[in-house]
């Protein structure tokens, strides 16, 4: 009977060697859906958003103030919050994070985390937030440590105090778990740029955290003198050395965050600026007055391929792009294609999934629904 058991399991073995599809292997990660949900827009209408095809909500954003996490409006956040968590009752696995700064709010960064006091602070009132209003972590949108961003307060020192910030974030939530005996999350969005990844400890930061949020986009904003691709996947023909989503990506991971932590930034709103010629079709022309391009519901309803604007693809940047040869504008955006591209992207490159900015540009749901449908 020995015998003919071991016989069984050495049989059993060979047609698993020959049948690997019959082989057990672990089940596969969800990728993760993370919403930027404006709260600085005011009374959030939590009936539009789609529960059900999104994983987080980053609700953006909480200010910081005497080196204090600091709900700038308590009254308007605080029933913000509350809508947002009744969003759990369609889905129970959604997570609410608190997201700290943005490009307006990050000026009081580098103060609040200089020293282990003040980083103590800063962490134990950004918890206490999660703690009060029941939600489910906290995000940190710095922009930018050690960079000047909107006129901000940095230092050398930020490089290092950033790690730190996290370090005492994640003690903090740490007493907050014992407490509730429920996990909570630390995440971060961070610039699509090198610059950003030469100011941090990204290696070290990562540690703490659950995912690292990519802002790939705003490769091109107001300040660029020369039209472009604002959100691209590759590289234009003939420009290597542009920024993209692809070349971010693999800096972040080169300097030391897992694949599995990136999660890859799309924009769910337009850039455009008016050139001076039609050539090339407005792509790298010199800009000389920059434009608000809108969100996405708006522009593919009454822009694309209407009023004088043509659509156009760069297949080698993955990207679209529309431009009125009269009016001489350009305009660049993410569209279902250019989604549909990155998701495969970030599903062939084991990323952790797909963050957006900003639910309410794109209220009719093209792009999200491409997500869902998309990432795998």
């Amino acid at each position: 009977m020995k015998h003919n058991i071991s016989g069984s399991i050495l049989l059993l073995l060979f047609l698993c060697s020959i049948h690997p599809a019959h082989a057990v292997v672990p089940p596969k990660t969800k990728k993760v859906v993370i919403a930027y949900v404006g709260g600085f827009h005011g009374l959030v209408d939590a009936s539009v958003i789609d529960a059900k095809k999104i994983t987080h909500i980053n609700y953006a954003f909480v200010n910081i103030k005497d080196n204090k996490a600091w709900l700038e409006n308590e009254a308007t956040d605080s029933t913000n919050f509350r809508k947002l968590n009744l969003l759990k009752r369609i889905n129970p696995d959604l997570k609410i994070l608190i997201s700290i700064g943005g490009w307006a709010w990050s000026d009081k960064f580098s103060d609040a985390v200089l020293t282990d006091a003040t980083r103590k602070l800063f962490a134990k009132t950004s918890v206490d937030i999660v703690r009060q209003y029941k939600l489910d972590g906290v995000d940190i949108d710095w922009e930018y440590p050690g960079l000047p961003g909107e006129d901000n307060v940095y230092r050398p020192e930020d490089k290092q105090n950033y790690t730190l910030m996290f370090k005492a974030i994640r003690e903090e939530l740490n007493v907050l778990e014992k407490q509730t005996k429920k996990k909570y999350l630390l995440t971060t969005a961070v610039g699509g740029f090198y610059d950003f990844i030469a100011h941090t400890e990204m290696d070290k930061a990562q540690a703490y955290l659950n995912y690292v949020n990519i802002m790939s986009y705003d490769f091109k904003t107001g300040v660029d003198t020369i039209t472009g691709h604002h959100t691209n996947l590759y590289p234009s023909v003939g420009h290597a050395a542009e920024l993209s989503t692809d070349r971010t990506v693999k800096e972040f991971i080169a300097a030391g965050v897992p694949s599995s932590k990136i999660v890859m930034g799309v924009a769910f709103y337009a850039r455009s600026w008016t050139t001076t010629t039609p050539t090339n079709r407005g792509m790298t022309q010199k800009a000389v007055q920059a434009r608000w391009g809108g969100g996405y519901s708006v522009l593919k309803d009454s822009t694309v391929n209407k009023k004088g604007f043509t659509r156009y693809w760069d297949d080698k940047a993955k990207a679209p792009y529309l431009f009125n040869a009269e009016k001489k504008i350009f305009i660049s955006y993410d569209d279902e294609m250019s989604i549909t591209e990155k998701c495969h992207y970030a599903t062939n490159n084991n990323l952790g999934g797909i963050m957006f900015w900003e639910y309410t540009e794109d209220p009719k749901g093209y792009l999200l629904t491409t997500i869902s449908q998309e990432l795998k």
